[in-house]
């Protein structure tokens, strides 16, 4: 079932194409940029892509692992703030 129509996707398309033409960013920043955003949206298939890409383009095993803890530590953060939002909102006090 296609939701968008044609074009829709044609424009969805040339939009995901365009940020691949990078002018300050170089291609394994690019690469690390993106598979941060899959992993951080949950994107499996995004994750799949950006990991084999890393794969082809020779970046090291260690570089993703510090790619894939800094995801891990903004996500951290983010649910501790939300935890203390809530605490205040709600006025609870331990």
């Amino acid at each position: 079932m296609d939701l968008l129509t044609k074009q829709q996707q044609a424009l969805y398309d040339a939009f995901y194409e365009s940020t691949h033409e990078n002018t300050h960013l170089d291609e394994k920043t690019e690469i690390l940029v993106g598979l941060s955003a899959a992993v951080a949206m949950n994107c499996n298939p995004c994750t799949s892509y950006y990991l084999r890409l890393a794969k082809q383009r020779s970046i090291a095993k260690g570089e993703i692992s510090e790619t894939l803890a800094k995801v891990m530590a903004v996500a951290a953060g983010q649910k501790r703030l939300q935890f203390q939002e809530v605490l205040d909102e709600y006025d609870i006090d331990f």
